[in-house]
């Protein structure tokens, strides 16, 4: 299927890769029709989806199953008024129900807005309201059920709401019984275009309000670069992305490039993280890929390893926050599997990865994807020298690529200030080294001014990262009348080192700091806490602890 899309189907080096890489698009490209519908006719035996949860059951969907279950509930939809243009939140958690729901709304050409089950009811009103929501999906065995009913008197445009069980409260429609029941799906005469909205995303909010991040009907195609050359998979590949599916990271790696490319979608439908349960389930069925946060692997590399059998685990990859050396080398000193990391942002799709012909340079992102004309903007508008910071930016006076979003729904305001002039500026500053590879610094609102330094909390994080004490911590800015501002470290401490929270323990990881890195760099002041706040999508919020701070 991946040849289709692209003229150029494998690649040995960089330089091919940057030569080289083309994407085809055809015109009223779908994914429902021209994936999922394409794989059940060539390869109706295939096998897509391979779901298990925290309670023992395990499902198999071939793409066979998947065109069935999507073309049922594409005629449900439209049986309860759902129509191209539509705007639909899906709050699915890892269901696997998700997967049915978001390729029958593709086929229809309506508009998915995935959901996290965190939101509060204000959340939903907001969302609701920002995006004249029509109709919401969603798991009927917790809270967020009873927010969403809460919240629908404050929501005039919406006209259907639909649960997947097991609660039906009153007022809702029954997702299975109406799929069950659904007449033969006639696909729509007229096909959606090419430019016609699909996606649509409320960014996490690390500073303010999140912004509604929107996509078109090509995106998908440009994660072929996800799946093919950075997650690195096979039509034979078993791939695990640990992400909800309330995140745009779900689509990023449990859907789009993973079924252009023919491999298994693995999920795991958990309610709580547990390293354990992960490594037994990587076992158990025999993984052969994995991606997930860093957070992740922080957590999977406290456990002893050589309880469980990885020996499928061929291929790991990380992203969602910048990737600590220390998490690297002990990942790999304990498995022999490197972890490739990549940039990316719910705007676009990943537009710096570590390919599998890349050696990669442990806390280093990687080098640009080909699809995007990346580049270091400095602050009087040059192009970063090498060891220079800059801005991430894609430049689109060549062309406007696949995958980068078409802006922010309803606010041409903040549009213009991420997009003007043919140059889209991501926020994010890196600075790249003699060999081209892009290392993060942080976003540009987060970068301390002491001294007349500019230091990065990635770096002074990633310092503190190497002693054992340290499980997580957040580097942000103190106002200081001297020196302007000053270094301060918000920590959480791991198990071993609680009872020794104090002065001591300062002086030892300000001395540790100094040693690892720049002596100017160190933190003046650190924190011990028991979590950090953050979004609802797992980022942590610099500004809270900035805020709380100045109170």
């Amino acid at each position: 299927m991946i040849d289709r899309y692209l003229k150029q189907t494998t690649f040995t080096s960089q330089a091919d890769f940057e030569k080289n890489l083309e994407l085809i698009i055809p015109e009223h490209f779908n994914f429902g029709y021209d994936i999922v519908d394409e794989w059940a006719a060539k390869e109706p035996n295939r096998r897509a989806l391979l779901w298990t949860n925290d309670k023992g059951d395990c499902k198999e969907f071939t793409f066979a199953d998947m065109k069935q279950l999507s073309d049922q509930t594409a005629s449900y939809f439209q049986s309860v008024g759902i129509k191209r243009g539509d705007m639909v939140m899906v709050i699915l958690k890892r269901r696997y129900e998700f997967w049915q729901t978001i390729v029958a709304l593709h086929k229809i050409g309506a508009v998915i807005i995935p959901a996290t089950h965190l939101l509060t009811q204000k959340d939903i009103i907001f969302r609701n309201n920002a995006a004249d929501i029509s109709a919401i999906v969603a798991t009927g065995d917790d809270i967020i059920i009873h927010h969403i009913s809460d919240a629908r008197a404050a929501s005039p445009t919406i006209r259907c709401l639909i649960s997947v069980g097991p609660e039906i409260p009153e007022g809702w429609e029954d997702f299975h019984k109406g799929v069950q029941n659904a007449a033969p799906f006639v696909r729509p005469s007229v096909p959606n275009n090419n430019d016609d909205l699909m996606l649509a995303s409320f960014t996490s909010g690390t500073t303010g309000n999140p912004k509604m991040v929107t996509h078109d009907f090509t995106y998908p195609i440009a994660h072929i670069i996800t799946a093919a050359f950075w997650h690195n998979l096979r039509p034979d590949s078993i791939h695990l992305t640990i992400a909800d599916t309330g995140w745009l990271k779900a689509v990023w790696g449990k859907l789009y490039g993973q079924w252009i490319v023919g491999a298994t979608v693995f999920v795991y439908d958990h309610e709580k993280f547990v390293p354990q349960e992960i490594l037994k389930k990587i076992e158990e069925y025999k993984i052969t890929s994995l991606c997930a946060p860093p957070t992740i692997f922080r957590f999977l590399i406290r456990e002893d390893l050589t309880k469980y059998d990885l020996s499928s685990l061929e291929y790991s990859t990380i992203a969602g926050e910048a990737l600590n050396p220390a998490v690297y080398e002990q990942f790999y000193n304990l498995t022999g599997v490197k972890l490739r990391e990549a940039f990316g942002q719910s705007e676009t799709t990943t537009v710096v990865i570590t390919s599998p012909w890349m050696e990669p340079k442990p806390g280093s992102m990687g080098l640009p994807n080909p699809l995007y004309e990346v580049d270091l903007l400095t602050p009087d508008g040059r192009s970063a020298e090498a060891g220079e910071q800059g801005q991430i930016i894609i430049r689109t006076d060549k062309g406007y690529p696949a995958g980068l979003h078409k802006g922010y729904y309803r606010n041409s305001e903040l549009t213009y200030e991420a997009y003007h002039d043919n140059i889209y500026y991501t926020g994010d500053l890196a600075w790249r080294d003699e060999d081209g590879y892009y290392w993060f610094v942080g976003r540009a609102d987060d970068v301390i001014k002491s001294s007349g330094y500019r230091i990065g909390p990635f770096e002074v994080e990633s310092a503190l990262m190497t002693h054992p004490a340290v499980v997580e911590c957040a580097i942000t800015a103190v106002p200081d009348e001297i020196r302007g501002q000053i270094v301060k470290a918000t920590v959480i401490l791991s198990k071993e080192y609680k009872d020794k929270a104090g002065d001591e323990l300062v002086k030892e990881l300000q001395d540790h700091v100094k040693k690892v890195t720049a002596p100017y760099k160190y933190p003046r002041i650190i924190q011990f806490v028991d979590e950090l706040p953050k979004t609802i999508s797992g980022k942590i919020r610099r500004v809270e602890i900035r805020q709380n701070d100045n109170k």
